[in-house]
């Protein structure tokens, strides 16, 4: 009796300990958890996917399930009526879903100033020439170089990158992607004499030049990641100068993988442009989303470690120091895009010129 009564509950454990198992794999443990689903800019899809961004959601009672878009789709082409929030790359896309659906609420938890990719020798190279100032690249002097269709083994004294082709920073799609409507951003305040466009007549006499800039790469691709993994994968004969945001290169010197190499650099533009991530809720659920990333000190501080820039600066170099990297500069010469409007005919006049 006492062997059979032995072996009944060692089944009986065995039983429950498989329970608990499927019951933890489905996520039924947390029988109140609220299922909230949104759109989000895809740079923000690793963050999303975290299991321990994942576990801090799920202390508050909700299950986060996202799907990424560009952010200019989410603003003007993704059905939004699927989702209770929206979390595009950009203050501009964000303003439009905003004033469309006639939302006030709105949260920026973290944000990330555009930032250009290089190595040691270009850095050295564009130095020497006046286009890298104080460790920023000067765009005023970048725009004269790329107007006048200069290549880089025009470049006086270049030894380090004779290439025969145009000094140019390579971009992404301006059809499509949240990073090159920033990088439009920097270029046409600097073309339109250090002041933001805001005007038909301002745009439309600026923008021979603007699309030059984008359409002189040749082919571009349709996420920030792609140049950037050329940037990592391919080195300086491909991407000399690729225009990413600074979250990227932090993320990956906080992961310590050794994708960062001793002659990688990273500079900052003058004047830059901070890519807001903006969270617009569209229901009470996605409130809570925006409330909780805002608020709560896990999840800002997780959002450091993918090198974003929270609301509190302190803690992202918090997360760096931890790691052995250095801390950011605060910059100071900033500015603000143009006008969702504005913004949106300058896009979609370049993008035009691909067809």
């Amino acid at each position: 009796m006492k062997r059979r009564l032995s072996i009944v509950l060692a089944a009986l454990l065995l039983v429950a300990v498989v329970v608990v198992i499927v019951i933890d794999q489905r996520g039924e443990g947390e029988p109140d958890a609220r299922v909230v689903r949104g759109v989000i800019g895809s740079e923000k899809l690793a963050f999303f996917h975290d299991k321990r961004v994942i576990d801090v959601f799920a202390k508050h009672g909700l299950r986060v399930e996202v799907d990424p878009a560009g952010s200019r789709q989410i603003a003007t082409s993704v059905d939004l009526g699927r989702y209770e929030f929206v979390f595009p790359s950009s203050s501009p896309a964000a303003q439009r879903i905003q004033r469309d659906r006639k939302i006030t609420a709105g949260y920026t938890p973290f944000s990330s100033p555009m930032a250009v990719a290089t190595f040691e020798p270009i850095v050295a190279l564009l130095t020497a020439n006046g286009v890298i100032r104080n460790g920023q690249l000067d765009v005023a002097k970048y725009l004269e170089l790329a107007k006048a269709g200069t290549r880089w083994d025009q470049l006086p004294g270049n030894t380090a990158f004779p290439a025969r082709k145009n000094l140019l920073i390579t971009t992404t799609d301006p059809r499509e992607s949240n990073s090159a409507s920033m990088y439009l951003a920097i270029v046409s305040f600097v073309a339109n004499g250090n002041t933001v466009v805001s005007t038909e007549e301002a745009s439309t006499k600026l923008l021979p030049q603007l699309t030059k800039l984008f359409l002189d790469q040749g082919y571009t691709q349709n996420s920030t990641e792609g140049p950037f993994e050329d940037y990592l994968a391919a080195g300086m004969g491909k991407t000399p100068l690729a225009l990413i945001y600074e979250s990227q290169f932090l993320d990956r010197q906080i992961r310590g993988d050794g994708a960062i190499r001793p002659d990688m650099r990273m500079l900052y533009l003058a004047p830059t442009v901070f890519s807001k991530h903006t969270l617009v809720p569209l229901s009470d659920n996605g409130d809570k989303v925006g409330q909780l990333l805002t608020t709560d000190p896990e999840l800002t501080r997780l959002a450091a470690t993918f090198g974003f820039r929270p609301t509190d600066s302190r803690v992202l170099g918090q997360v760096l120091t931890e790691k052995g990297v250095a801390a950011p500069p605060e910059l100071v010469d900033i500015i603000e895009p143009p006008s969702y409007e504005t913004l949106e005919r300058m896009l979609d006049t370049i993008g035009r010129q691909y067809r």
